[in-house]
């Protein structure tokens, strides 16, 4: 079995190379268990990388209910860094943390609209819409990192992902409610 598997990731090789495949660095995931474990490592850099982007967030928001969903969600997104923590531990692997650029984009562009907006409602509308990105991606994640974890086998592992998917999905519901209950009907009235 083992043959025909490199044998087969051999001809695949050689079809990738004619085809115009983007050639993978020498360190890339070979199996299903190597991708999860880099993809571990890229949402603890992401939720690590949050933890100092929220407070950011809400020291520039004007809402008490959006200061309220972001502080809560920092206390969330701290506990996120800890459980990904015990998902490294209960795999067998020491926590990493590798650069993630989706991350640092989305952040960089919740940055931005900081810069591009006046304090007040419009950025708060603002924020909600950057954080919103920035939940749907951990969602993302988490839902393809809980599946990894189950097809695995690793089942403590699937649990803890799945209770951080969760609560990613409560962030993004409270951060829709205060847009749609507030502060975009305010932000409107301003045109």
């Amino acid at each position: 079995m083992k043959t025909t598997d490199s044998k087969k990731q051999t001809e695949l090789k050689q079809e990738t190379q004619k085809s115009g495949a983007v050639k993978p660095k020498s360190n890339a995931a070979t199996g299903l268990t190597e991708l999860f474990e880099d993809s571990l490592k890229d949402i603890y850099w992401a939720e690590k990388a949050l933890t100092k982007a929220l407070p950011k967030m809400a020291k520039n928001a004007t809402s008490a209910d959006l200061i309220e969903a972001l502080n809560t969600h920092l206390t969330e997104t701290e506990e996120h860094v800890i459980r990904l923590e015990k998902v490294f531990e209960l795999i067998g692997k020491k926590a990493t943390a590798k650069k993630c650029d989706a991350m640092d984009g989305l952040i960089e562009e919740g940055k931005g609209i900081l810069e591009e907006t006046e304090l007040g409602v419009v950025r708060d509308a603002g924020i909600i819409a950057a954080s919103q990105k920035i939940e749907h991606y951990e969602i993302a994640t988490y839902g393809t990192l809980r599946q990894f974890a189950e097809t695995l086998g690793f089942e403590e592992a699937a649990a803890l992902l799945e209770q951080t998917l969760d609560e990613e999905k409560g962030a993004d519901k409270k951060l829709t409610e205060v847009a749609v209950n507030a502060v975009n009907l305010e932000a409107a009235e301003l045109e």
